[in-house]
């Protein structure tokens, strides 16, 4: 059964990203559709998948993190506006058998992200 799931590392401080918004669009056009907003645990994940089994559609995808927040509320002094604020992923899923796992490696002025496995 195909999903897709997301991990975010603090790069910053070295450990898991606790209590980021995580929101999920789907790319339809010129109007992306929120799919859902959940925030990541203790060890930086998200409790469930943010799509699997019939959810899992092929299709292009963005997930927002909401960096800026996040690095606020670990004390981080940034600028006004941020340098970071919404981190947004584009992504495309077209096999729904298939894991799709997009981690975010985050500090104050730079990430990175990859599929992972």
């Amino acid at each position: 059964m195909g999903r897709l799931t997301t991990h975010v590392l603090d790069t910053a401080r070295g450990c898991p990203a606790a209590g980021l918004v995580v929101s999920l669009y789907r790319i339809d056009g010129l109007q992306p559709r929120r799919l859902l907003v959940t925030r990541t645990n203790a060890d930086g994940r998200c409790n469930a998948p943010l799509l699997e089994g019939a959810a899992l559609q092929p299709g292009v995808y963005e997930l927002h993190f909401a960096a800026g927040d996040y690095l606020r509320a670990q004390g981080h002094a940034l600028g006004d506006p941020p340098f970071l604020d919404v981190v947004p992923i584009r992504f495309g899923i077209s096999d729904t058998t298939a894991h799709y796992h997009i981690p975010l490696l985050l500090a104050p002025y730079g990430y990175s992200s990859y599929r992972g496995s």
